[in-house]
């Protein structure tokens, strides 16, 4: 079945009623899975439309790394965390690093999307280049990691340049196989008025870095998606 708008754009009609009206989000979110035409959020979950995860996770190879890019609101959080949670349909163990959200955040987010896939989550301060590859090492599985987000990786005094770090993450990634996906914020100046999705040029970059270290992006915008390889 079709829906009237991205199910992220449903949650966040969910959250505002939820809130307007003073009920629980639950009960806001089957209320709008209802005016979509499902018995309960669970029941839209499971038989809407499949998401773009799918598409982006049929097109990745071992080795890869992803850049997953858009506005704020746009859905790239929730797209990284379906791609973690459908890391088993590649064999692998979906990880998500991430230095912007709490651990009962993310649990919150993974508890309204389909599916049973598995998710490591890792929420520590020390999330960081050398910190995500030598926890990924120990692990004996082969790995979908998702890192959130690439903006705040060196914030500290501490770490390496941004730069350094990526590089250290695609060296792994090549050396281990595993498939990494960075979120990245898009910067103010794309206009979105202009009816276009953001692409390379439109990352914000506080520290420089090179896109071709990415083998693959994905931007999204006001529910478009685009994925394709890098140069």
């Amino acid at each position: 079945m079709r829906l009237s708008a991205p199910i992220y754009k449903l949650k966040r009609q969910a959250k505002r009623m939820a809130r307007d009206k003073g009920i629980a989000l639950h009960a806001a979110l089957d209320r709008i899975a209802g005016a979509e035409g499902f018995r309960s959020w669970s029941h839209l979950a499971e038989n809407a439309n499949p998401g773009p995860a799918e598409a982006v996770l049929r097109q990745l190879a071992p080795g890869d790394m992803l850049l997953v890019a858009a506005r704020p609101g746009q859905g790239k959080t929730l797209l990284g965390l379906e791609l973690a949670r459908g890391a088993g349909t590649l064999g692998r163990r979906g990880v998500f690093f991430t230095l912007d959200y709490t651990r009962r955040e993310v649990e919150d987010h993974l508890a309204r999307l389909p599916g049973q896939g598995e998710v490591m989550i890792d929420t520590s301060d020390e999330i960081c280049a050398a910190y995500i590859t030598a926890r990924l090492a120990r692990l004996d599985t082969p790995v979908l990691a998702v890192i959130d987000y690439l903006q705040i990786l060196d914030q500290r005094r501490d770490t390496p340049p941004l730069a350094e770090q990526l590089a250290a993450l695609k060296a792994h990634a090549m050396a281990s196989g595993a498939i990494l996906a960075m979120i990245s914020q898009v910067d103010r100046a794309f206009d979105p008025a202009s009816g276009k999705l953001p692409g390379l040029r439109d990352i914000r970059m506080p520290n420089p870095f090179d896109p071709d270290l990415f083998d693959k992006a994905c931007f999204l915008h006001d529910g478009q998606v685009r994925t394709g390889r890098v140069g």
